[in-house]
């Protein structure tokens, strides 16, 4: 009676439940997914804080500049870096790490940003637009800015995150500028 009762309840379910799929082939499915569109699920923008250096990014699929044909696929991305600390910062290199589709991941370093090492006194900010080429349709950056205090002579190094944001030829559902 037990086991009838629990088959009925079952059955019962079956419109509201993935029962009719076995546990093993969803977990499968699942993991193909994920495979296919491992970014799908993150923002083209993100928004981290570190140490009252706040830093926001937007990137952006460029149509014009890419040629899915031949598996190139062009990103633009700004970024906005805001001090909301109380004391002024020198910006001395970036680090990126960049992930395609398939997995494989670039470091990029280089000093500073767009030719510049910007110094951002308290409740300023500096902003620069930069691109990524891609062999896939969709990927994901990260990274750390290395940024130095300028009012101490001997000033340690420190780094603040960028969060990790995805390249979509998709984009996602947040249009809004930076």
């Amino acid at each position: 009676m037990k086991g009838s009762l629990k088959a009925d309840i079952l059955t019962s379910m079956r419109p509201y439940s993935i029962s009719s799929v076995p546990l093993m082939d969803a977990a499968k499915y699942r993991d193909e997914l994920m495979i296919l569109a491992p970014h799908s699920l993150l923002k083209c923008s993100s928004d981290a804080t570190t140490l009252g250096i706040r830093v926001q990014v937007r990137s952006v699929y460029i149509e014009s500049r890419s040629q899915p044909l031949k598996g190139k696929f062009f990103f633009a991305y700004r970024i906005r870096i805001t001090n909301n600390s109380q004391r002024a910062v020198q910006l001395l290199r970036r680090h990126w790490i960049v992930t395609d589709a398939n997995g494989r991941t670039e470091n990029v370093w280089g000093v500073g940003v767009v030719g510049e090492q910007p110094v951002i006194f308290p409740k300023t900010g500096f902003e620069y637009s930069s691109a990524c080429p891609l062999n896939t349709p969709n990927g994901r950056m990260e990274g750390d800015f290395e940024m130095k205090h300028i009012d101490k002579v001997g000033s340690s190094t420190f780094n603040i995150a960028i969060a990790p944001f995805s390249l979509s030829i998709l984009g996602d559902d947040n249009d809004a500028p930076l």
